[in-house]
């Protein structure tokens, strides 16, 4: 052993391990790619290196859309089926809705278009002389109210989703009834309060512009008698004579309706006997039944199905809030769900502000892909 190797400090001897910095080597190459990275994407016009994207800008606000109206629904490039209304009588005998009647053709060859006049006049055949007045009837040749007195569909129907708006309250303001008979296309349906005064006339002025029409049917709801419908409203303790006699009395408050629509009812239709009783007589008399679709316990639809009936409901209230920014947003919910299950019906009342935000959004409804029908070309669909 030589001196040098006793003398070395402790550990150390003549072959010496080289110790890189690999610490310093990793920072040193992150740091590079990073630079790299942000230089890339500073030139490179398309730094991803042409994958395809899509940019949607989107506003901090949209006017009369706020966040909770936003929601992610199915779009579906075609709906397969017939989404129209029962054009031929002599065939489909097993759907409810109506059968129109249709007229010759000038040239002999089969048959037109259907009747496409709204005549304000009674129809003789469905409607019989009460008490009370005329009541809505079936005819012996089985022609129902719902059949004389719909609007027809004239329009040949592919798979459009379709859109039914009921508007409530005619009658009972003079300014606000005027204004929805002569401001809407015909295709919107118009529903006639049983209180309201000169029905008739609103009636007549209604059907020469297009208008079909509906009754509104004062039900008991929860909170009865705090919140009163009137003096004729459907009890759930009422008797089946008394029942009947308060419905006859409504049903002849005017004539050349299709159905009836309830007025408030949330306690009505969520008791299953009276909804039975009611869409029994209703459907015996040839009318349709439209739900408000203002209570979630409503057993309306399910008791319509069991007795065969034709019948309707309204997926969305447009003015529970009236305010602009609000049914804009209504309706944009409404034509989500028309394109998601290829038909919707609404519900509003025949406010000033309902009307016009209305008359406004119809105006370009065809060229979003959307056809707005009356609420009885949507049984059976």
């Amino acid at each position: 052993m030589s001196s040098e190797d006793l003398t070395a400090p402790l550990g150390m001897g003549k072959r010496r391990l080289v110790r890189l910095p690999f610490g310093l080597i990793g920072v040193g190459l992150i740091s590079v790619f990073v630079t790299t990275t942000l230089i890339w994407v500073a030139v490179v016009d398309d730094p991803l290196g042409g994958e395809p994207v899509a940019v949607i800008p989107l506003d901090a606000t949209v006017e009369g859309v706020t966040s909770q109206d936003i929601e992610v629904v199915e779009i579906r490039p075609g709906l397969t089926g017939d989404l129209g209304p029962n054009l031929r009588p002599g065939s489909n005998q097993d759907l409810l809705g109506p059968r129109y009647e249709m007229v010759e053709r000038p040239d002999g060859k089969g048959v037109d278009s259907p009747v496409s006049g709204l005549s304000p006049t009674p129809d003789t055949r469905v409607s019989e002389r009460s008490d009370y007045g005329f009541l809505p009837k079936i005819s012996e040749a089985g022609v129902r109210p719902l059949d004389a007195y719909s609007r027809p569909v004239v329009r040949e129907f592919t798979s459009i989703p379709k859109i039914a708006v009921v508007l409530n309250g005619m009658g009972l303001s003079e300014t606000g009834t005027q204004h929805a008979i002569d401001r809407l296309p015909a295709d919107v349906t118009l529903a006639l309060a049983p209180y309201g005064d000169d029905l008739d006339l609103w009636m007549q002025q209604a059907r020469s512009k297009g208008h079909e029409l509906l009754l509104q049917l004062p039900l008991e709801p929860f909170d009865f008698p705090d919140n009163d419908p009137g003096p004729h409203t459907l009890l759930v303790s009422l008797q089946p004579s008394e029942m009947l006699d308060r419905l006859a009395f409504l049903l002849t408050r005017v004539t050349n309706y299709v159905g009836t629509i309830p007025d408030m009812g949330s306690r009505f239709t969520s008791t299953k006997p009276s909804m039975q009783y009611l869409m029994e007589k209703l459907k015996s008399r040839g009318l349709m039944f439209v739900d408000n679709g203002t209570s979630s316990r409503s057993l309306s639809s399910e008791t319509a199905a069991g007795l065969r009936m034709p019948f309707a409901g309204v997926d969305v209230v447009l003015d529970e809030v009236p305010r602009e920014d609000n049914i804009d947003a209504k309706l944009l919910q409404l034509e989500s769900i028309a394109r998601s299950r290829g038909v919707a019906v609404a519900a509003g009342s025949a406010l000033p502000v309902t009307v016009r935000q209305l008359e406004k959004w119809v105006k370009d409804l065809e060229q979003r892909g959307l056809q707005l029908v009356p609420v009885s070309a949507t049984i059976d669909r």
